[in-house]
């Protein structure tokens, strides 16, 4: 699929912000500031932001889904920049703009959107069928068709429980791998179809397949990699005082944000409890802001996907 695909607002699909008063909230604290969303999407944190900023500040967004980038364009506003990359280059964006080291808070909000999950066309869903795709950048990479049809037994079972958890790994890999020899795999429907007949234990209220896709599609876009070196790289972009806001959507992600986080805060735990080091010698470069957030019934309700969603923040302390 290329960048001239119709706008998603077009074919009638909704995208709402999770935690968006509460991202933006612990993200913007000097309206004069300049911001980076790493993960534009829709634009709902974008425009949420801008609406916080004064006439002084900037807001940099940066999305590799050329539709994102496409509806970015809507937003008439001269503090704004939009950039098509991978948010793990946000410290070469920042560099670009002259502003490394210089950020006021970075927002990632990781993990597949609602309107690509809802396209067909882009293959991320097996409740509705389309190209077996799921490349967030569709002109960049290897799609799950072609990653299906090369990869071995072990190397999809690798997949399937490092990225799904799913605890049938080696059984799925197996059907898979025999079906794709008198046909390949093009289609989101025909791929559930054959895990779904293929898994011994469902899972209530869980799609079969709802593992292997999430796999998939996490190997395919290499999210736990790109989330890793997002963090590493928001940590040196950020200015002392800067704000890191992370939301994740799955216990992968939230651990790698976590643990980075508790890092950071603790420093060097080897060293000896009382002994009086400075916190730069510690490399204690975070303060947590609070405890982790998750999404209230009432936006539960309006937005299902937002109930797995946990949002993290931290304050750069050098």
């Amino acid at each position: 699929m290329s960048s001239s695909a119709p706008d998603t607002a077009s074919r009638g699909f909704r995208h709402a912000s999770v935690l968006l008063d509460g991202a933006v909230e612990a993200l913007v604290h000097d309206t004069d500031g300049v911001y980076l969303d790493g993960t534009f999407g829709r634009g709902g944190h974008s425009r949420a932001i801008l609406d916080r900023l004064s006439p002084a500040g900037r807001l940099i967004a940066i999305d590799r889904d050329p539709e994102a980038i496409a509806e970015a364009a809507a937003i008439d506003d001269t503090r704004f920049t939009i950039e098509r990359a991978e948010f793990a280059r946000l410290g070469e964006i920042a560099g670009q703009h002259g502003v490394h080291g210089q950020l006021a808070g970075i927002l990632l909000d990781v993990g597949v959107s609602s309107p690509q999950l809802d396209d067909p066309e882009r293959g991320f869903s097996f409740l509705r069928d389309g190209p077996l795709d799921m490349r967030m950048d569709p002109t960049q990479g290897e799609s799950a068709a072609a990653f299906i049809a090369r990869a071995s037994e072990a190397e999809l079972a690798r997949v399937f429980k490092e990225y799904g958890e799913e605890r049938y790994a080696r059984r799925l890999a197996k059907a898979i791998v025999a079906r794709r020899g008198e046909q390949p795999f093009l289609r989101t429907a025909d791929l559930a179809e054959v895990v779904k007949t293929a898994h011994p234990a469902w899972e209530k209220h869980k799609h079969p397949a709802t593992r292997v896709f999430q796999a998939l599609r996490i190997h395919v876009n290499g999210e736990l990699e790109q989330l890793d070196a997002a963090l590493e790289a928001a940590l040196e972009a950020l200015a002392p005082g800067g704000h890191l806001v992370v939301i994740s959507f799955h216990s992968l992600e939230d651990r790698r944000v976590k643990r980075f986080i508790r890092h950071h805060v603790r420093g060097d735990s080897h060293l000896p409890r009382g002994m009086p080091i400075a916190d730069t010698e510690l490399e204690r470069r975070l303060e947590a802001l609070g405890k982790a957030q998750r999404a209230g019934p009432e936006e539960v309700e309006e937005n299902p996907r937002a109930r797995s969603a946990v949002m993290r923040a931290a304050r750069k302390r050098y």
